[in-house]
């Protein structure tokens, strides 16, 4: 059993989250795209659009990668990924990560 279980958790940290490992740089330079309705520096002006400035880049990569499979179902996100390659969700997500993002108090 004990065995089972170091097995099971072993394969859940390699597919559990991606390694991120993006080039922010690189990623600032594909991000034109991305600005128009997230913000040249990730810090959305509006609330139609999730301010993506300071998230995780695991997240951020994850949320690409989901795009583009199809299992997060938004339309217009799947058409922006369609053409990414994971090279490039990877600095996408490193950029945005880099950026700082706003504190927003309710």
């Amino acid at each position: 059993m004990n065995t089972l279980c170091k097995w099971a958790a072993m394969v859940l940290a390699l597919v559990a989250v991606p390694a991120a490992a993006g080039d922010a740089a690189a990623g600032k330079e594909k991000s034109a795209t991305c600005a128009a309705c997230h913000g040249a520096d990730g810090n959305s002006p509006t609330p139609d659009f999730p301010k993506l400035a300071g998230q995780h880049e695991d997240y951020l990569l994850r949320a690409l990668l989901d795009y583009k499979s199809g299992k997060r179902g938004n339309p217009i996100m799947q058409a922006q990924v369609a053409n990414l390659s994971r090279a490039d969700m990877a600095d996408l997500a490193a950029w945005f990560a880099s950026r700082q993002g706003l504190l927003t108090v309710r």
